[in-house]
């Protein structure tokens, strides 16, 4: 009796013990699903085709979805006499191919209910529609088309010619963009981030469609392209898509091959006066970095603990920045703003500001007084502050298949691989004050700036005074 009793126990306890191990395995998979949920629920698919070009999706399963050709062709890859090139293609692409005419491109996009828009930057061009998920394959075929068998004749070129030109003058009146412009003028002098992206009128007037098929055949290559997927997209009809519609794009160039060099970062000045106009508009510089080093984040987070602000938002105290708090207080500006940007392997890191002329000099000394303090006693606070902010700018964009698929495009010719979320936001939490201390040591303290200025600026300070305020001389 007592060995039945014992065995009976024993084979309790081997029960027991057996459904706690598979409870702890159920746990220890559920676990496991959980973590592989969180951290990709989308994943982001890329698959490179024979010829080079790399094709990637997020797919959520939506009923709309964005579709893109992403290409690493832009102004900055272009010289003196062919400035503006880039962009003037861009406007060309929507005039007709060799299958369809201005008018059947327009009415094929209408009759899908989609948008098809384009745009170009300093390093990358690029050509994205907006679609129904059934519509994708017809998407995609008409970017293709557009992209590889653009008409370029002449009566177009003429007639966009003019557009580009009315362009222009839209955009001297934007001071913002002047003021941009000039800005890269002077800090890459020399090099080809100092032409603007539309180019200069003398260019646009003289570029004729051998210039344009010279640009087409030497930068629209297979391993310059970036075909970009998010919402409801699947990723292997895509690549299917790419193949069939984008698979004779060869990589070889009828010119030399077209080099990225590096880009000199001049401390300089340059002063457009106008007393004409109310107010001063002025941006002010030092070099940053490229996307893809290091200390980028950190140089975002500085650029959010640096902030923004504009006279029409509420009153000084409910402003979280220092700057912001001292600008409204003590009235030195119209608005302010940081910014960071970030090319391959350099940045323009500063702040550009809006002031009238006599509260010019008093606003770069408070600029210079923060650019300092953030150089020696930026806190913990602040910093934290800082990473919030920037991780739900960076991410908050991000609810649109538009949005996604430009993060996509952009990353993969940026960095070579898309950075999954729950990446940038561990990079963003492990940057800390001393950091934040220790890169804007590195990239502002005693470093020549580039300053750019437009409007009544007289006031402005001389620039070896604007030199002397990017130190502390200590006693």
């Amino acid at each position: 009796m007592a060995s039945i009793l014992k065995f009976s126990q024993s084979a309790a306890k081997l029960s027991k013990n057996c459904n706690l191990n598979k409870a702890l395995r159920k746990a220890s998979s559920s676990a496991a699903e959980a973590k592989q949920v969180s951290l990709n629920i989308p994943p982001t698919k890329v698959t490179t085709l024979n010829n080079g070009i790399r094709v990637a999706t997020e797919d959520w399963g939506s009923q709309t979805a964005t579709v893109g050709i992403w290409i690493d062709a832009g102004s900055r890859y272009e010289n003196a006499k062919n400035n503006g090139v880039a962009h003037f293609m861009e406007h060309m692409a929507f005039k007709g191919t060799g299958k369809r005419t201005q008018s059947q491109l327009e009415l094929e996009i209408e009759d899908l209910g989609a948008q098809l828009n384009a745009y170009t930057s300093r390093e990358q061009t690029v050509y994205y529609s907006k679609c129904l998920s059934k519509d994708v394959p017809k998407a995609v075929e008409i970017l293709a088309d557009i992209v590889q068998n653009a008409k370029l004749g002449e009566a177009e070129i003429e007639r966009e010619r003019g557009v580009i030109l009315r362009e222009m003058q839209e955009v001297e009146s934007n001071l913002q963009e002047v003021v941009f412009d000039h800005l890269h003028s002077i800090a890459y002098q020399g090099t080809p981030l100092a032409n603007t992206i539309l180019g200069p009128t003398a260019n646009i007037r003289s570029i004729n469609s051998s210039d344009l098929r010279n640009y087409l055949d030497n930068h629209y290559k297979a391993s310059r392209i970036v075909v970009s997927g998010a919402g409801g997209v699947s990723h292997e009809d895509l690549v299917k898509l790419a193949e069939s519609n984008l698979g004779k794009l060869d990589n070889n160039y009828t010119d030399d091959f077209p080099k990225l060099n590096p880009c000199r970062f001049t401390g300089s000045e340059v002063r457009v006066r106008d007393d004409s106009l109310p107010l001063a508009h002025i941006a002010l510089a030092v070099e940053g970095a490229g996307w893809s080093d290091p200390d980028t984040l950190t140089l975002m987070v500085a650029s959010t603990l640096l902030g923004a602000w504009d006279r029409s938002q509420a009153s000084a105290k409910q402003n979280a920045t220092n700057l912001a708090r001292v600008s409204a207080e003590e009235d030195l500006c119209h608005s302010f703003q940081s910014f960071n940007t970030c090319y391959k392997d350099t940045g323009l890191w500063g702040i550009y500001f809006v002031a009238e002329p006599l509260r010019i000099s008093d606003m770069v000394f408070n600029i210079q007084e923060e650019f300092m303090r953030m150089c020696n006693s930026v806190t913990e606070g602040e910093v934290e502050r800082a990473k919030a902010l920037l991780t739900a700018n960076t991410l908050l964009p991000l609810d649109t298949s538009t949005a996604v698929c430009e993060d996509i495009g952009r990353q993969l010719l940026c960095y070579g691989r898309r950075l999954p979320p729950h990446e940038l936001i561990h990079r963003i939490s492990c940057i800390t004050a001393r950091n934040v201390r220790d890169v804007m040591y590195k990239y502002l303290y005693d470093r020549c700036p580039a300053v750019a200025a437009v409007g009544p600026v007289e006031q402005l300070p001389d620039y070896n005074r604007i030199r002397s305020g990017m130190y502390w001389i200590r006693v």
